[in-house]
């Protein structure tokens, strides 16, 4: 579960969470022995052959119903960590490795099977996918994340137009989100979401369709979070985004953290791992 974090911790009692941090100075996250697994269910198919024709041949024909049909997926086995007020943590692997759902779970959007997530303050979960309603206009939806976050109506006004001038949408802003590019989209959530300056600013993948321009001024509103004591989690594929962007790098492969140090050394030791398994296709 995601529990607030209001209690004084001792950096020596955090010995193990955060490999090769001698002071951890004021925490704002913990992530203390992470797991999530999920039920996969119609993992297995039942063969024709096995069941009578009809309605329920077709029914168990797509793998539903008994235990055979259902099968288990760790994507995060074990993951702990500390994250500290001011840091920009990148979380970098190949697909399917976990990130995003490690992600997911700090924010507290998927429970944990075993382990806790520890927070101080309210996190801001921004992604690709992130959830605005198409049939609205860019203007409704500033006003309703805006909210979300915790701002006020007032304030989302007063804020509207540098959200607008940020995005760099325009007058788009008052057509239904439907109609938007996926670039408009996501440069228009990033605006909503880092409008508020949250405690803990979360990126999955949300920088990826940016052009120069706008991840130059992408980067400065992190740097503004941070600046404010604030935390930036970035999830991404770009090695060079995460080095530009962030002090520190949490490298998973198959929901297991492999490696937690300086952006240099993690990202240097990870691009040496991705040739070799383009090497290997």
């Amino acid at each position: 579960m995601t529990e607030e974090l209001d209690f004084e911790i001792d950096p020596e009692d955090l010995e193990g969470i955060s490999a090769g941090k001698t002071s951890l100075g004021a925490p704002c996250l913990v992530v203390d022995d992470l797991h999530v697994t999920f039920r996969v269910f119609g993992a297995k198919r039942i063969r024709n052959s096995q069941v009578k024709s009809g309605w329920f041949a077709k029914f168990m024909s797509r793998g539903v119903g008994g235990a055979s049909a259902v099968r288990e997926v760790r994507a995060v086995k074990g993951i702990s960590f500390a994250a500290r007020h001011g840091e920009s943590i990148g979380i970098v692997g190949i697909n399917g490795s976990g990130k995003s759902t490690l992600l997911r779970a700090i924010a507290g959007l998927i429970p944990p099977t075993k382990g806790a997530v520890y927070v101080s303050g309210e996190p801001a979960l921004l992604g690709v996918q992130a959830v605005l309603m198409g049939s609205l206009t860019g203007e409704r939806n500033v006003m309703i994340g805006g909210l979300a976050l915790g701002l006020s109506e007032a304030e989302v006004k007063e804020r509207f137009d540098d959200i607008v001038d940020f995005s760099g949408i325009g007058d788009s802003v008052y057509l239904p989100m439907k109609t938007y590019s996926s670039g408009m989209a996501a440069r228009l959530r990033f605006a909503i979401s880092s409008a508020a300056i949250p405690d803990i600013l979360m990126i999955d993948e949300a920088l990826a369709t940016g052009d120069a321009t706008f991840r130059k001024k992408s980067k400065n509103r992190i740097d503004e979070v941070r600046d404010k004591a604030g935390t930036v989690f970035l999830v991404s594929h770009s090695i060079a985004t995460v080095e530009s962007i962030c002090t520190r790098v949490l490298w998973v492969h198959e929901g297991e953290l492999i490696m937690d140090g300086p952006s240099e050394e993690v990202c240097a030791a990870y691009k040496q791992f991705a040739r070799a398994k383009r090497l290997q296709r």
